[in-house]
């Protein structure tokens, strides 16, 4: 059996394509289980796993307890907004603490990028990253890259763009490393004043025409407005935003194609994608949240499995 090149899941940036294919083979097996009548398997019996939220997470932090579930994994849920970091208690002294109940792998999310990386600097567990403020969040990337696989046959060559607000989204920058990593074409899309500056140094072309965007793409990755990390206004009003970079039912079926959207959720409907075009058959967000507990199952798995020696 070939085993993953890290000890931590921190970001896509950290992965070889070889990573990626390991993650998605283990993860085309869990996919079998999932549907099986007994949905459990006792891989992970002797691990015991913290789960780490110091931001509010429902999708997640879900998919992640599910596939530890299945796993037969021992849990520890930790839910920082009503805990001791309210009482000023550092991201070290909380993670010692768990640590010293003897955990072997931390699923955390932290608004601080980098949290995940600070923390496999100190603690003699497995790190994974479930999200650091707007930089990674790898096993999103993984998922979505996995449901283009399983819909098209194959990430190499495709055209994908990811639509929306770029400049606050780990989603994006993740899925950036990953589809480049696999060969993909990646644009971006969407207001100037939600582009990184530095966006083009990553290979990326910016199309500012979101129908041109669709015309060139196989896939269009729609990303919700995160207003929540938005302190100043980058663009006139959410119906203006809609008008110019919301996709609908008419405008996917004015394309000479029939193109894949996907969304990360939570969707703002009528935002970012009509509800016509999230319910039709062209959406494959559904499949993105089944494929995110194979996926973050194959991640725990490969990981443990280097714990154990």
């Amino acid at each position: 059996m070939s085993e993953l090149s890290v000890k931590h899941l921190l970001g896509i940036k950290y992965l070889t394509p070889q990573d990626i294919d390991l993650i998605f083979e283990t993860a085309d097996q869990f996919k079998e289980v999932i549907n099986r009548p007994i949905k459990k398997v006792p891989s992970l019996r002797d691990i015991t796993i913290a789960n780490l939220f110091f931001e509010n997470s429902t999708r997640t932090k879900l998919s992640f307890e599910l596939a530890e579930k299945r796993l037969s994994a021992d849990i520890i849920n930790f839910s920082a907004s009503q805990s001791s970091v309210k009482k000023g208690e550092t991201l070290i002294d909380t993670v010692n603490n768990i640590l010293s109940m003897k955990v072997d792998m931390v699923v955390m999310r932290h608004p601080n990028p980098g949290a995940g990386v600070f923390l496999s600097k100190h603690v003699n567990a497995s790190i994974v990253n479930a999200g650091d403020g707007a930089h990674e969040h790898p096993t999103q990337a993984l998922l979505d890259s996995y449901s283009i696989r399983e819909a098209l046959g194959s990430v190499k060559r495709k055209n994908v763009v990811i639509v929306g607000d770029i400049l606050h989204s780990r989603v994006a920058l993740s899925n950036i490393f990953a589809l480049k990593l696999q060969g993909a074409n990646v644009k971006v899309c969407g207001p100037r004043t939600l582009m990184p500056k530095y966006i083009e140094s990553l290979g990326v072309t910016v199309e500012t025409n979101l129908r041109k965007a669709l015309e060139w793409c196989d896939v269009a990755n729609m990303l919700r407005v995160q207003n929540e990390r938005m302190d100043i206004s980058y663009f006139p009003t959410t119906r203006e935003y809609a008008q110019q970079y919301g996709v609908t039912k008419e405008l996917l079926d004015s394309l000479d194609k029939q193109i894949t959207i996907m969304h990360p959720g939570p969707i703002n409907r009528g935002v970012e994608i009509t509800s016509d075009v999230a319910d039709s058959k062209q959406s494959i967000i559904l499949n993105q949240v089944e494929n995110g507990v194979a996926i973050r199952m194959a991640v725990i798995y490969l990981l443990a499995s280097k714990i154990k020696h």
